[in-house]
Protein backbone atom coordinates (compact mmCIF):
# COMPACT_ATOMS: atom_id res chain seq x y z
CA UNK A 1 0.00 0.00 0.00
CA UNK A 2 1.28 3.40 -1.23
CA UNK A 3 1.77 6.49 1.59
CA UNK A 4 0.14 9.69 0.21
CA UNK A 5 2.63 12.11 0.51
CA UNK A 6 0.46 14.96 -0.89
CA UNK A 7 -1.14 16.70 -3.96
CA UNK A 8 0.28 18.85 -6.79
CA UNK A 9 -1.15 21.22 -9.28
CA UNK A 10 0.13 22.63 -11.87
CA UNK A 11 0.38 25.66 -13.41
CA UNK A 12 1.30 27.60 -16.69
CA UNK A 13 3.39 30.52 -15.31
CA UNK A 14 4.93 32.27 -12.68
CA UNK A 15 1.96 34.69 -11.88
CA UNK A 16 -0.57 31.88 -12.18
CA UNK A 17 1.45 30.37 -9.18
CA UNK A 18 1.55 33.70 -6.98
CA UNK A 19 -2.19 33.89 -7.29
CA UNK A 20 -2.72 30.12 -6.72
CA UNK A 21 -0.37 30.58 -3.38
CA UNK A 22 -2.57 33.68 -2.48
CA UNK A 23 -5.62 31.44 -3.21
CA UNK A 24 -4.46 28.58 -1.49
CA UNK A 25 -3.70 30.99 1.96
CA UNK A 26 -6.59 32.71 2.09
CA UNK A 27 -8.64 29.41 2.06
CA UNK A 28 -6.68 28.75 5.16
CA UNK A 29 -4.41 25.98 3.78
CA UNK A 30 -0.50 26.68 5.64
CA UNK A 31 0.80 23.29 5.24
CA UNK A 32 2.40 23.58 1.19
CA UNK A 33 5.20 24.30 -1.00
CA UNK A 34 5.64 25.73 -4.12
CA UNK A 35 8.23 25.21 -6.90
CA UNK A 36 9.24 27.12 -9.87
CA UNK A 37 12.24 27.37 -12.27
CA UNK A 38 13.57 30.72 -11.31
CA UNK A 39 12.49 33.04 -8.52
CA UNK A 40 9.62 34.94 -8.46
CA UNK A 41 9.35 38.44 -6.99
CA UNK A 42 6.57 38.47 -4.23
CA UNK A 43 6.32 34.59 -3.73
CA UNK A 44 7.81 35.39 0.08
CA UNK A 45 5.60 37.59 0.54
CA UNK A 46 2.47 35.98 -0.45
CA UNK A 47 3.74 32.58 0.77
CA UNK A 48 4.44 34.07 4.43
CA UNK A 49 7.63 33.19 4.74
CA UNK A 50 10.00 35.49 7.35
CA UNK A 51 13.37 36.97 7.24
CA UNK A 52 15.90 34.50 7.72
CA UNK A 53 17.94 34.92 10.98
CA UNK A 54 21.31 33.25 9.34
CA UNK A 55 22.39 36.42 8.43
CA UNK A 56 22.92 37.13 11.65
CA UNK A 57 24.19 33.82 12.85
CA UNK A 58 26.84 34.58 10.39
CA UNK A 59 27.64 37.83 11.71
CA UNK A 60 27.66 36.46 15.46
CA UNK A 61 30.31 33.50 13.67
CA UNK A 62 32.29 36.00 11.91
CA UNK A 63 32.40 38.27 15.48
CA UNK A 64 33.65 35.40 17.64
CA UNK A 65 36.62 34.01 15.30
CA UNK A 66 38.13 37.81 14.96
CA UNK A 67 37.86 38.00 18.89
CA UNK A 68 39.40 34.22 18.57
CA UNK A 69 42.12 35.20 16.43
CA UNK A 70 42.92 38.09 18.29
CA UNK A 71 43.10 35.93 21.94
CA UNK A 72 45.26 33.49 19.81
CA UNK A 73 47.47 35.71 18.89
CA UNK A 74 47.79 37.78 22.07
CA UNK A 75 48.01 34.59 24.00
CA UNK A 76 51.00 33.54 22.54
CA UNK A 77 52.99 36.53 21.60
CA UNK A 78 52.35 38.70 24.72
CA UNK A 79 51.30 36.15 27.73
CA UNK A 80 52.56 32.38 26.92
CA UNK A 81 56.05 33.23 24.42
CA UNK A 82 57.00 36.53 24.60
CA UNK A 83 59.78 37.57 22.47
CA UNK A 84 61.45 41.18 21.68
CA UNK A 85 61.74 41.13 18.15
CA UNK A 86 63.65 44.52 16.88
CA UNK A 87 61.74 46.45 19.96
CA UNK A 88 58.15 45.48 18.54
CA UNK A 89 55.44 45.77 20.98
CA UNK A 90 54.45 42.28 22.10
CA UNK A 91 50.71 43.11 21.42
CA UNK A 92 51.04 44.58 17.76
CA UNK A 93 47.54 44.15 17.01
CA UNK A 94 48.70 45.72 13.19
CA UNK A 95 50.48 41.94 12.60
CA UNK A 96 47.47 39.91 13.93
CA UNK A 97 44.85 41.34 11.24
CA UNK A 98 46.00 38.58 8.51
CA UNK A 99 45.08 35.80 11.19
CA UNK A 100 42.25 37.77 12.48
CA UNK A 101 40.67 38.14 8.94
CA UNK A 102 41.28 34.42 8.24
CA UNK A 103 39.55 33.44 11.72
CA UNK A 104 36.10 35.91 10.89
CA UNK A 105 35.94 34.20 7.32
CA UNK A 106 36.42 30.59 8.96
CA UNK A 107 34.01 31.06 11.29
CA UNK A 108 31.21 33.26 9.60
CA UNK A 109 31.50 29.95 7.16
CA UNK A 110 30.97 27.16 9.62
CA UNK A 111 28.50 28.79 11.34
CA UNK A 112 26.18 29.29 8.32
CA UNK A 113 26.38 26.03 7.18
CA UNK A 114 25.86 24.92 10.93
CA UNK A 115 22.59 27.60 10.67
CA UNK A 116 21.45 25.78 7.16
CA UNK A 117 21.47 22.72 8.32
CA UNK A 118 19.30 23.86 11.24
CA UNK A 119 16.70 25.96 9.20
CA UNK A 120 16.57 23.38 6.10
CA UNK A 121 16.20 20.43 8.61
CA UNK A 122 19.13 18.51 7.30
CA UNK A 123 19.41 15.72 7.20
CA UNK A 124 15.97 14.90 6.17
CA UNK A 125 15.09 11.70 6.66
CA UNK A 126 11.28 11.62 5.81
CA UNK A 127 10.30 9.11 3.06
CA UNK A 128 9.08 12.06 1.12
CA UNK A 129 8.10 11.74 -2.76
CA UNK A 130 10.13 14.77 -4.70
CA UNK A 131 10.14 15.09 -8.83
CA UNK A 132 12.99 16.43 -9.91
CA UNK A 133 11.35 18.10 -12.89
CA UNK A 134 9.75 20.26 -10.43
CA UNK A 135 12.77 23.18 -9.92
CA UNK A 136 13.79 22.37 -13.98
CA UNK A 137 10.43 23.18 -15.89
CA UNK A 138 7.18 23.04 -14.10
CA UNK A 139 5.45 25.83 -11.51
CA UNK A 140 3.64 23.53 -9.00
CA UNK A 141 2.10 23.71 -5.87
CA UNK A 142 2.46 20.39 -3.29
CA UNK A 143 -0.11 20.74 -0.55
CA UNK A 144 0.83 18.49 2.20
CA UNK A 145 -0.58 14.90 3.41
CA UNK A 146 -1.36 16.89 6.24
CA UNK A 147 -4.94 18.20 4.15
CA UNK A 148 -7.45 15.19 3.39
CA UNK A 149 -6.87 14.71 -0.52
CA UNK A 150 -10.65 16.07 -1.79
CA UNK A 151 -9.95 18.78 0.30
CA UNK A 152 -6.66 19.63 -1.07
CA UNK A 153 -7.78 18.75 -4.84
CA UNK A 154 -11.15 20.66 -4.50
CA UNK A 155 -8.52 23.73 -3.31
CA UNK A 156 -6.22 23.38 -6.09
CA UNK A 157 -8.93 23.42 -8.68
CA UNK A 158 -10.30 26.50 -7.54
CA UNK A 159 -6.67 28.19 -7.75
CA UNK A 160 -6.89 26.97 -12.10
CA UNK A 161 -4.61 24.66 -11.56
CA UNK A 162 -3.93 23.11 -15.11
CA UNK A 163 -2.95 19.22 -13.85
CA UNK A 164 -3.74 17.81 -10.26
CA UNK A 165 -3.02 14.67 -8.92
CA UNK A 166 -2.03 12.85 -5.51
CA UNK A 167 1.27 12.26 -4.90
CA UNK A 168 2.11 8.91 -3.03
CA UNK A 169 5.81 7.69 -1.84
CA UNK A 170 7.21 4.59 -4.10
CA UNK A 171 8.32 1.58 -2.26
CA UNK A 172 6.31 2.20 0.86
CA UNK A 173 5.83 -0.56 3.25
Amino acid sequence: MDKRAGCIGYYTDGDALLVAIKAIRAQGIEAFDAYSPFPIHGFEAAANIRRSWIPFVTFAGGLTGLCCGFILQYWTSAVDWPVNVAGKPFNSWPAFVPVMFECTILFAALSSVAAMFIVNRLPNHRNKAFDPALTRDAFALVIEPAIEDARAQAALATTGATGIRSVFVEGWS
